[in-house]
């Protein structure tokens, strides 16, 4: 069917498309050509008959809103914006108000449209709601962008929705807040990511906790707190220090733009104080001090000399002699009395020694050596010993 230019004559037009019945009554019958981009355009006010407001954005482009849809009824010629969301075969545009939240009625209530409704309780399978005095279904998946544990935690909330089934001969209405919030994310996604600088601190929700980290909302956007900037402790377990739904403070690390969608990394731990920078006052190049062995590499054994700070003993300070592994010398949890070589803040690393710490300790193994020269010593005393020895 041929579509017809708007004209002082708009109502007559109207009534011989339509006739008596509406115009969602029309949409409900015809299968629409194409979904919108939900696109905002503005349009002006050309007419308005029965429950619809007829709009005019071209010579050849013409939409239809509820009147559901206003508060209050614009006038004609007011200039609006409206949200595209779809085209029917006839090539009318299906408009519904920017950002409109209606208290729908019943008659009035179509696919697509975003109301208010309140939830009046729970099943297995979702909220119980009431919209346009009627009983509506939404689905746990559609209740949030992410999931909701406990769904009673909604009773008695009104919120808004958007309706994305309609079965009027079956009295069966299913709405989806996920829609409506997925779209208001979107718009602060915008908004805010033209305002976000590195550095900043933002308070940020836990929205999945992953072994290699924990993803957190700011208003939107979705970015990636990495274990390693959890916590100045290494090997950190995400799970042990937040969960989903936990608020928490975060520092923006770095904003990355390349890609389809913008990725964010956060950080934790830059906004507590690091206990390596207040460990240094109590560390002394050439002191002793006590510390407990946390892990065992090829190379040395790491020791936690207090707050979660660590330093390493090369293997070539495990013992005074060559040794194959420092398992040979040293275990995890063994408490040891270690001597401090060097400090350095730069890269926060500490070394240390044990042999130098520990001397002849009963800790490490005896040389076979060494017990031949205490036999020696217990026969001839503690002077030099004839022939060099000693």
């Amino acid at each position: 069917m041929a579509k017809k230019p708007f004209t002082g004559d708009i109502d007559k037009e109207v009534f011989d498309a339509i006739g008596e019945g509406s115009f969602e009554d029309m949409l409900d019958a015809a299968s629409p050509v194409s979904t919108g981009d939900r696109s905002t355009r503005s349009g002006v006010i050309a007419a308005i008959h029965g429950p619809n407001v007829l709009v005019e954005f071209g010579p050849r482009e013409q939409g239809c809103c509820p009147k559901a849809h206003f508060e209050e009824l614009p006038l004609l010629g007011d200039v609006l914006e409206f949200v595209i969301e779809r085209t029917d075969r006839d090539g009318m545009l299906v408009l519904s108000r920017k950002g409109a939240v209606q208290k729908a009625t019943w008659d009035a209530l179509e696919i697509g449209q975003v109301v208010e409704a309140r939830c009046s309780g729970t099943n297995k399978g979702g909220l119980e709601l009431e919209v346009a005095g009627h009983k509506a279904f939404m689905p746990a998946g559609h209740v949030a962008i992410h999931h909701v544990p406990d769904l009673d935690v909604m009773i008695g909330e009104k919120f808004a929705c958007e309706v994305i089934e309609l079965d009027r001969r079956a009295n069966r209405v299913v709405l989806s807040r996920k829609s409506v919030l997925r779209a208001e994310r979107e718009v602060a996604k915008t908004e805010m990511l033209g305002t976000l600088e590195v550095g900043t601190t933002h308070d940020a929700t836990i929205t999945s906790v992953q072994p290699y980290g924990a993803f957190a909302d700011i208003g939107g956007l979705e970015g990636l707190i990495h274990c390693s900037e959890m916590t100045w402790e290494r090997n950190t377990d995400p799970a042990k220090f937040v969960k989903v739904g936990d608020v928490v403070r975060v520092q923006l690390l770095e904003i990355n733009t390349d890609g389809a969608q913008p990725k964010l990394a956060f950080g934790m731990k830059q906004l507590i104080e690091d206990p390596f920078v207040s460990s240094m006052a109590d560390v002394v190049v050439g002191e002793m001090i006590e510390g407990t062995v946390t892990r065992l590499a090829e190379f040395g054994a790491f020791v936690d000399i207090g707050s979660g700070t660590e330093g390493l003993i090369h293997i070539s300070e495990l013992a005074d002699h060559r040794i194959k592994s420092p398992k040979d010398v040293v275990k995890e949890t063994q408490v040891v009395s270690v001597k401090v070589l060097s400090v350095d803040a730069a890269t926060r690393r500490i070394s240390l020694s044990l042999k130098q710490g520990q001397g002849n300790d009963e800790s490490q193994p005896a040389r076979e050596d060494d017990s031949a020269m205490r036999k020696l010593r217990e026969k001839f005393g503690d002077g030099p010993l004839k022939g060099g020895i000693g």
